[in-house]
């Protein structure tokens, strides 16, 4: 099972005059970073709300906004009565002197500064658990968009992978051809040079020997196998968060096909090497997406 780091969540819930709205969106990171855009009502819970994000998305770089919408009738208000009478008072007087008219004075008073502002808003207890079980909604409708995500990165790195396991075979079938062509060269090098009847013939085979057992690829194609059936396997682990794992295993993959790509010294070989990079690359972007 694999998750991919990309996804998005949406949920909302409203309650007399009150709506509550959240998004959440996640992309590719090394860490767990987020972004938080939410409601001035919610900043005494930023603490839990972060953590609610980290428990269950674990990995990757997160933008979220929660907010809680109300009408203006349910937005309360502190009318400052005291500044709104001095105001009164010193308008009244202005307005007599001037012998203006004062119709309309509580309209005029009610736009002064700091005569009508906010009340200092504050939710309850019940209200912020209904902003954390929308939140809770958005992060699984992403961590559902992750799954699909996953599965279909699941599938792109399983055909990366075979394909590996199937080149590692054609290069085990051109291996024992590889070494009757490096046995036939040495030959023919020492005919050209030597003479084939000043050849110890003894001699001639230990040394071809040692030779061989220098560019012998068989202990790195095994090991390869082995690396390319961990990757497997680890593929079906339940641990959601694998990616770095995967990464890991990928670099002894990679580490194999060089060293069996510098050793084999043989142009049909290197062949099949080089469509063994090609998938590990293409393997290799894909983790970078999962979780």
């Amino acid at each position: 099972m694999l998750k991919s780091m990309t996804g998005f969540g949406r949920a909302e819930f409203t309650r007399d005059d009150t709506t509550i709205i959240a998004e959440i969106k996640s992309l590719n990171g090394k860490q767990f970073e987020v972004n938080l855009k939410m409601s001035p009502l919610l900043k005494p819970y930023e603490f839990d709300i972060r953590n609610l994000l980290q428990q269950t998305l674990q990995r990757g770089t997160i933008d979220a906004t929660i907010n809680i919408k109300q009408n203006g009738a349910s937005r309360p208000v502190v009318i400052n009565s005291e500044l709104a009478k001095y105001y009164h008072s010193a308008i009244t007087s202005l307005a007599t002197e001037l012998r203006l008219p004062q119709d309309d004075m509580l309209n005029v008073l009610m736009k002064l500064p700091e005569v009508v502002t906010p009340a200092t808003e504050q939710i309850t207890e019940k209200e912020w658990h209904e902003a954390a079980d929308v939140l809770k909604l958005a992060i699984k409708e992403l961590d559902d968009h992750r799954l699909d995500e996953g599965a279909m990165l699941e599938k792109d790195l399983l055909l990366r992978i075979d394909n590996i396991i199937a080149y590692t075979e054609k290069v085990r079938e051109l291996d024992p051809l590889r070494k009757d062509k490096v046995r036939q060269r040495l030959d023919n090098l020492l005919s050209e040079y030597v003479g084939k009847e000043n050849v110890d013939g003894n001699r001639m085979e230990q040394e071809l020997v040692f030779y061989l057992e220098k560019l012998d690829i068989s202990e790195e194609l095994i090991r390869l196998e082995n690396h390319c059936r961990y990757f497997k396997e680890m593929l079906k682990d339940n641990d959601a968060a694998k990616g770095k794992k995967l990464g890991f295993v990928l670099q002894e993959i990679g580490r194999e096909i060089n060293t069996t790509g510098s050793k084999a010294n043989d142009a049909a070989i290197q062949q099949w090497v080089v469509m063994m990079k090609d998938e590990l690359e293409k393997a290799k972007e894909q983790v970078l997406n999962v979780l």
